[in-house]
């Protein structure tokens, strides 16, 4: 099979996924009843189709609620209604999502169950309602704003940026963010659990990420002044935030600035790039929370076997097209990774030369294989995560 031959069947298997989907009964159903489920448990959603497709079709951005907590479900319920339509009126074109939590839990966004929820949810969108798989952005407020923290490291490769809100990140790591920009906001008084010191805690956290790696981890983060756990950061007019986030966490000293904090202007300036150069992959990353999730791939690799939870894992991998080879710069990772390919990625007709972190070399000639399409596009139920070619690492 040649380069030719395989882009003509990849787009061949994407057109007969989607005739498959809209043929299948129960995916039109839950798409129509606007629940997922998934586990035992239910994953309710309102959805808001809101002026005409853009170039690749819609963007979607998806609103985290509230609540969080229990023992009843009435607080949730609350906070859902609310979030369906906190930022929508930002939105000029797009699908605007706002899901229930499937638990009444401080993690009600990010169960087990939660994770294959949001990739069965993101591969309906893209069938059902023209979503451009590359603007799925993820947004949240209080409980929202942790699933936010949450959810983005564990399936960056969904998104295309994230915003969060007066939440607070449970020592999660970011280093997955390579790619996926995001906003950090709060109050000032937002003591409540300490989510104001920390949101400037993970500022510095992500200013020392971005300074180690400087082509990445792009972020924002606003403090509103006089603020306590409610802000505006879905108004049209300028808002008042701290100048000098450092500054104050140290001293205390509060300076002031005007700026647009509007969450939807800052998700809709970026883009994902599904097959970017260089990825840094911590696949533990809350492992415990996704275990649920068939999906154990990251942009193009792919975690073959059991990751230990927590166990520090990490692969930093980039592509070399010019001399066709992967360049593994680092790998503590316990469990082989295998790289996904396709033609344009690198050339697939030449032999492909592995450098690992020793200075070892290994040189290879790949095959371009119909299961491998098969396989991928069945694991996430996009078309720029086809692929057919793979190969594994020593």
């Amino acid at each position: 099979m040649n380069g030719l031959e395989a882009q003509q069947c990849m787009e061949q298997l994407w057109k007969k996924h989607c005739e498959e989907l809209y043929a299948d009964e129960g995916r039109r159903a839950e798409a129509k009843a606007q629940c997922l489920t998934y586990g035992g448990v239910s994953m309710r959603y309102g959805m808001s189709v809101i002026g005409e497709p853009q170039e690749g079709g819609y963007p979607v951005y998806i609103a985290l609620h509230g609540g969080g907590y229990g023992p009843t479900p009435d607080i949730n319920d609350q906070q859902w209604e609310f979030m369906s339509r906190i930022y929508k009126g930002s939105v000029q074109s797009g699908i605007y999502i706002n899901p229930r939590g499937v638990r009444d839990t401080w993690d009600t966004h990010a169960n087990p169950e939660s994770y294959p929820l949001y990739d069965r949810l993101i591969e309906n969108l893209i069938v059902f309602n023209g979503a451009d798989p590359n603007r799925i952005y993820l947004l949240g407020y209080s409980a929202g704003g942790d699933g936010v923290y949450l959810i983005g490291p564990c399936m960056p490769d969904r998104f295309a940026a994230l915003h969060m809100s007066a939440g607070h990140p449970n020592e999660i790591s970011l280093a997955n963010l390579y790619h996926t920009p995001i906003q950090l906001q709060v109050g000032i008084h937002d003591d409540a659990y300490d989510r104001n010191h920390v949101t400037v805690q993970y500022q510095k956290y992500l200013d020392r990420l971005q300074n180690e790696e400087p082509d990445g981890y792009v972020h924002n983060v606003y403090v509103h002044v006089d603020k306590g756990h409610g802000f505006r950061d879905n108004s049209m007019e300028d808002q008042t935030v701290l100048i000098d986030n450092r500054a104050w966490l140290a001293t205390g000293l509060v300076t002031r600035r005007q700026v647009d904090s509007n969450a939807i202007h800052f998700l809709q300036g970026f883009v994902r790039d599904p097959l970017p150069k260089r990825l840094i992959w911590e696949p533990c990353v809350r492992l415990e929370l996704q275990q649920e999730r068939q999906v154990r791939s990251f942009f193009w690799l792919r975690a073959e076997g059991q990751v230990e939870p927590e166990g520090g894992e990490k692969i930093v991998v980039r592509l070399d097209e010019g001399q066709n080879r992967i360049v593994v710069e680092s790998n503590t990772c316990s469990v082989p990774i295998t790289v996904l390919l396709k033609d344009g990625m690198l050339d697939l007709d030449q032999p492909v030369t592995v450098q690992y972190p020793d200075g070892r070399e290994e040189t290879r000639l790949l095959e371009r294989s119909f299961e491998t399409m098969q396989e991928t596009l069945k694991e996430r139920g996009d078309m720029n995560y086809i692929f057919s070619a793979s190969l594994t690492l020593n």
